[in-house]
């Protein structure tokens, strides 16, 4: 049986390329008794606006009714996918950078699972950030496929 989110993608994919904005992500996740799907989108420059974001909910509910490929009863949520946006592909990876970031890792590596810092780079199934360890700036390698969660974060320090 094909995941919901995979479903979902494929019917929202057409939606937002047909008014140029980019698919960050789907999620189909339950919290208490309620479950959620949520879409989030972009725009090539990052500036997403609420009237886009009503757009894709309405064209969406329109598939969705259509075509009935959830069960269960949910709430469809649409919306930016904020600052810490989450990085799903290479081409995320890249596209960040130079920008600080926030990756777990599924096991540690030297002891840590949570890695906050800049992206130095991201390539040869290796991504490598710079983080601070008390005031030394050290430069960690991770496997691509030890990176459980990977997004944009904040930067309190600077």
């Amino acid at each position: 049986m094909t995941k919901v989110t995979e479903v979902v993608e494929q019917l929202v994919s057409p939606i937002v390329n047909d008014l140029e904005l980019v698919l960050v992500d789907v999620e189909y996740v339950k919290e208490g008794s309620d479950w959620f799907l949520r879409i989030y989108i972009d725009t090539p420059s990052g500036d997403i606006d609420i009237d886009q974001c009503a757009l894709v909910s309405e064209r969406l509910s329109d598939e969705l009714d259509r075509t009935d490929p959830i069960t269960e009863n949910y709430f469809l949520e649409v919306s930016s996918p904020g600052a810490e946006r989450p990085l799903k592909n290479e081409k995320d990876f890249l596209n960040a950078i130079g920008q600080f970031v926030f990756i777990k890792t599924y096991g540690p590596i030297d002891g840590m699972k949570e890695f906050e810092g800049y992206l130095l780079s991201y390539g040869d199934d290796v991504a490598e950030v710079e983080i601070r360890i008390k005031t030394r700036k050290v430069s960690v390698l991770i496997d691509k496929e030890k990176i459980a969660l990977a997004r944009l974060a904040i930067d309190f320090s600077a």
